[in-house]
């Protein structure tokens, strides 16, 4: 049984590292986020919830950053800088869907914002992971 589990690890590793270091970002994006709403920022005031998001998102994306490079990707890329750049650029684009989703849901749905980060955290998730597998991770042939 343990060399199934292995031989299903390696096929679908990258996706697995991925899925792992997504749920770890996810606690830190969620973590800042909700320390932020639960201690200086107001959540039903539309700015202070978009600089919640925001700096929640700046401190995940790092996190990512580095975890995605080494753990999921294993990427040799020598230019890291450029590597980074592509990899805040695309960061950028979920960010806005992060925070449309956010301003949809709660500024104009009235749903709980806690519960509303955790569903568009998942959505996001899912596009980070296409965007990073196409264009900033991609395998040098």
């Amino acid at each position: 049984m343990f060399k199934k589990i292995k031989k299903l690890y390696r096929k679908y590793e990258e996706i697995i590292n991925y899925l792992i270091v997504g749920v770890l970002t996810t606690v830190v994006s969620l973590a800042i986020y909700y320390g932020l709403v639960l201690t200086i920022l107001n959540p039903n005031n539309a700015i202070e919830l978009q600089i919640a998001n925001i700096v929640s998102w700046i401190g995940a994306v790092a996190f990512a950053f580095v975890t995605n490079r080494k753990y999921v990707f294993k990427s040799k890329n020598k230019n890291i800088k450029k590597e980074a750049v592509s990899f805040v650029s695309s960061r950028i684009l979920t960010l806005f869907m992060d925070m449309g989703v956010m301003f949809f849901t709660v500024t104009i749905l009235k749903m709980n914002d806690k519960i509303a980060k955790l569903i568009s955290q998942v959505i996001i998730t899912i596009a980070n992971y296409v965007f990073s597998k196409l264009f900033v991770f991609k395998k040098e042939k």
